[in-house]
């Protein structure tokens, strides 16, 4: 089977932005284009890659599969063309917003060495939730936008015109309760804990986990208290107040006094990613490709199993 890698960019935008109008904006072609290309693909392929709803166009298993295969060519090109430009300054002033756990485990910890190796080159970070990055991102105030996303619900949804979408990592969601408030930590029952749940800011990714786990018991999952930073949670946990979910990655580094971190099956995982508009030129996006690029390396070289 021979597949057209034009039309396989074609599938890329359309599932990153989310719909065939914004997938033609991206491209700077029509959107009867898009879906040409699209129907031509198919073809190629002898599947539907592509299914059309109210709120934008969602990949089928097989257009995942060609998107993910495509992603990898992407990623691979843009490794090849690193290496290519080895000699090449890359100068200029990147704008990164991202949530507290990635900024501080993440992000700084490498500042210094890529400070190193890109000498002309500055990262500036925005510590902020998630709604203000993205608006300041659409506002091009921002260059780029770490995103943490529940599992389930990642994917869902149109970006928005010219966005585009990178993963960066995925980390499990633990268990935390006050320590030997369990009688057993086998087969822990999520729904019938001795303690009510920790409320969580809205715009956090928890919100879904809790969301989704009232809906597998059967029964609306009630909070208590409402906190925005890890520490806070821990404290209140600590205090016999409740019991929360809480990321892997904002564990690191942080002393646990008074509580138990748990691996429970069904809590599925988080989801980090990259949001950014892609780059229209290439002189002009190369100090952006470089730092998702180095964005990329940083988070996959960070150890889930190993954070708590």
């Amino acid at each position: 089977m021979d597949l057209d890698p034009r039309r396989v960019r074609v599938l890329l935008a359309v599932a990153r932005s989310g719909g065939v109008l914004a997938a033609a904006d991206e491209l700077r072609i029509t959107p009867s284009a898009v879906s040409q290309q699209l129907s031509k693909l198919e073809d190629e392929t002898g599947h539907a890659l592509v299914l059309r709803t109210p709120k934008g166009s969602v990949l089928t298993p097989a257009g995942l599969a060609i998107a993910e295969a495509g992603e990898e060519i992407e990623r691979a090109l843009s490794v090849a063309l690193a290496r290519m430009e080895g000699g090449a300054t890359v100068e200029g002033v990147v704008r990164v917003g991202g949530f507290t756990s990635f900024v501080r485990t993440v992000v700084i910890p490498r500042l210094p060495g890529w400070r190193r190796q890109y000498p002309q080159l500055q990262i500036h970070i925005v510590e902020d939730d998630f709604p203000v990055l993205m608006r300041l991102l659409r506002q091009r105030q921002l260059d780029a936008v770490v995103v943490e996303l529940d599992s389930t619900t990642a994917g869902q949804g149109p970006l928005g015109a010219g966005l585009i979408e990178e993963p960066l990592l995925d980390e499990p969601w633990k268990l935390v309760v006050p320590a030997g408030s369990l009688l057993t930590t086998e087969n822990i029952d999520l729904g019938r804990l001795p303690l009510p749940w920790l409320g969580v800011e809205p715009s956090a990714a928890n919100v879904s986990v809790l969301g989704r786990l009232g809906r597998a018991t059967g029964a609306p999952v009630e909070t208590v208290h409402q906190y925005q930073d890890t520490l806070t949670a821990l404290a209140l946990v600590a205090a016999g107040e409740g019991v929360a979910i809480v990321p892997t990655l904002a564990l690191t580094g942080v002393v646990q006094d008074g509580v138990e971190v748990l691996d429970v099956p069904g809590l599925g995982t988080r989801r980090i990613v990259l949001r950014r508009f892609a780059g229209r030129r290439r002189h002009s996006s190369m100090p952006v490709d470089t730092v998702a690029r180095l964005l990329r390396e940083s988070a996959a070289a960070f150890d889930t199993r190993s954070a708590s």
